[in-house]
C-alpha cells in the first residue's frame, strides 16, 4: 500500500490583475490558512517521503507556510496539469512509501476522482467532490505496491480538511 497526499496551494493574491498567474503569491488569508494546513498535516502524523509540487509562486508559497523544512521537488508538469499528466507524475515517485501533491484545482480534484472508484465513494468523498477549496489537504491510500504500476480506481480516501474546518473565519463568508 501506498499514501498519497493531495494539497492545493492556498488562496492567491489578485491585487496586481498584471500579474502573470504562474507569479501570483499568496493573500493574507491564504498564508493564515497555508500555516493552519501546515499544522493540521503535521498533527495528522503522515511523514510524507516525498513532497512533488508545482514551481507557481502560489504553491511554493503554500509549502513555505505549510511546511518550511521539508524539502520539496518542483516539477513544472504539474502547474495547471490535467489528470493524466499528475497520475504520470506520481508513477516517477521511485520507492517512496508516501507522496505530497501539492497543485492547483482542478487537477487536484480530478486525481482525486479518478483514483477512488464509484464503489468506495464516502461521506468524506462527497464533500471533496463538491469543492476542494484553497489549502484543501486529502489523503488517500492506494491499493499498490509500486508507484509505476499506479492506475485509476486504486484508492480509498481516508482523510479530508479544510482550512475553514479548522478556523470558521477563513471560510467563504469571511
Amino acid at each position: 500500500m501506498k499514501r498519497l497526499g493531495l494539497l492545493r496551494h492556498a488562496k492567491s493574491d489578485w491585487d496586481d490583475i498584471g500579474q502573470r498567474d504562474f507569479d501570483r503569491g499568496l493573500n493574507d488569508r491564504g498564508r493564515r490558512g497555508a500555516r493552519l494546513i501546515g499544522e493540521h498535516i503535521a498533527a495528522h502524523g503522515v511523514p510524507f517521503d516525498l513532497v512533488l509540487a508545482s514551481p507557481a509562486e502560489r504553491v511554493k508559497a503554500t509549502l513555505v507556510e505549510a511546511m518550511p523544512d521539508k524539502p520539496v521537488r518542483y516539477d513544472p508538469r504539474i502547474y495547471l496539469a490535467d489528470v493524466e499528466t499528475l497520475l504520470d507524475v506520481l508513477r516517477s515517485a521511485g520507492d517512496a512509501e508516501s507522496v505530497l501533491l501539492a497543485g492547483h484545482n482542478p487537477g487536484m480534484q480530478d486525481v482525486l476522482f479518478a483514483l477512488v472508484p464509484p464503489a468506495r465513494e464516502n461521506d468524506l468523498f462527497d464533500e471533496a467532490a463538491v469543492k476542494f477549496p484553497t489549502a484543501a489537504f486529502a489523503v488517500l491510500e492506494l491499493a499498490i505496491d509500486d508507484w509505476a504500476s499506479l492506475t485509476r480506481d486504486c484508492g480509498d480516501l481516508v482523510h479530508f480538511q479544510r482550512p475553514r474546518d479548522l478556523d470558521p473565519s477563513l471560510g467563504p463568508d469571511h
